[in-house]
């Protein structure tokens, strides 16, 4: 039996040609893209197969592959960890925590700002808002605990007003309002960005119109420019949903203490405690894997419910 005619022969050896011109063609752009395809080659596609610690019982001498196979043990041992449920739930509180007070912050931002009519104190509006994200967790957990210290500002107010100061680092019903709070400040300003660049390319003869039917500012802004975010919005959406479970790794880490690690103590802190501390490997990554399959799920479920709400153009794929 004849598989292949002369005519499909004579076309995959156009597709082929067709195919190397324009690698030709396109070499210099083509070799741009090289240095960032190894980065991600080397350093996230590599290092997966570590993921096989998470079904073995790792032993140092004998390396990853000879270590014996253990199934789901370390999967079963988390589960059956009451304390691996209650980091999970901190993980999951916090996170949902800073996407509700956080993830509308710098859209709000970008819309106010778009209402400044002087650029030079937008201008300088926008670069004092970038500033914190470029400071590292460090600096700025170093900045809030003299902030919030008993010798600090905020209880010096408190003072003055007559009231007793207090540790708001140590106290388990603060901590967690304090970690929403500084991760909105040190990245709002930042997020605006994304926000502002789809402002600017929103048509201005809609503005325009809409002058001229007579409608102020915030019905332009209600009806023009919130619309016109909207499938930015979504986007950034599915991605933050994507990562649910990366509570903070740098900022609770910085900022945490014995005295709340309750309601601190996050998957990350506790993959750093088992792993790097304890040498429990295989556990470590057996909870690593568990994460990334849950970011994977929501990721999916997202784009799918953004596409069903929304439409097709809504959704990433």
């Amino acid at each position: 039996m004849k598989l292949f005619s002369k005519a499909d022969i004579k076309g995959g050896v156009h597709h082929r040609l067709h195919f190397i011109k324009s690698v030709y063609k396109y070499r210099g752009l083509l070799l741009m893209l090289l240095p960032g395809i190894l980065f991600f080659i080397i350093f996230h596609y590599i290092p997966m197969y570590g993921v096989l610690l998470a079904f073995k019982d790792f032993r140092i001498m004998d390396g990853i592959m000879a270590s014996p196979w253990v199934g789901l043990k370390h999967f079963q041992k988390a589960f059956s960890d009451p304390y691996f449920l209650q980091v999970f739930k901190n993980s999951l509180l916090i996170s949902i925590y800073k996407h509700v007070w956080g993830f509308p912050a710098p859209i709000l931002f970008a819309l106010l700002l778009n209402e400044v009519i002087n650029q030079k104190f937008k201008k300088l509006v926008q670069t004092v808002s970038y500033l914190p994200y470029f400071l590292s967790w460090v600096v700025v957990a170093g900045m809030f605990i003299n902030i919030l210290s008993l010798n600090g500002p905020i209880n010096a107010i408190i003072s003055i007003l007559g009231f007793k100061p207090r540790l708001f680092l140590t106290d388990p019903t603060h901590f967690r309002s304090i970690l929403v709070i500084t991760d909105i400040w040190k990245g709002f300003g930042w997020g605006s960005i994304i926000y502002l660049a789809a402002i600017s390319d929103i048509e201005e003869e809609m503005y325009e119109s809409a002058y001229l039917d007579g409608a102020n500012r915030f019905q332009r802004a209600f009806h023009i420019t919130i619309p016109s975010l909207a499938p930015v919005i979504v986007i950034v959406l599915i991605l933050s949903c994507s990562s649910i479970l990366n509570a903070g790794f740098d900022q609770v880490f910085n900022l945490y203490n014995s005295m709340v690690m309750d309601v601190s103590d996050i998957i990350d802190t506790y993959v750093y405690r088992k792993g790097l501390l304890d040498m429990d490997y295989s556990y470590a990554t057996a909870v690593g894997v568990f994460k990334s399959i849950v970011a994977l799920i929501l990721i999916i479920g997202t784009n799918k419910a953004a596409n069903k709400l929304g439409g097709k153009g809504y959704g990433l794929w």
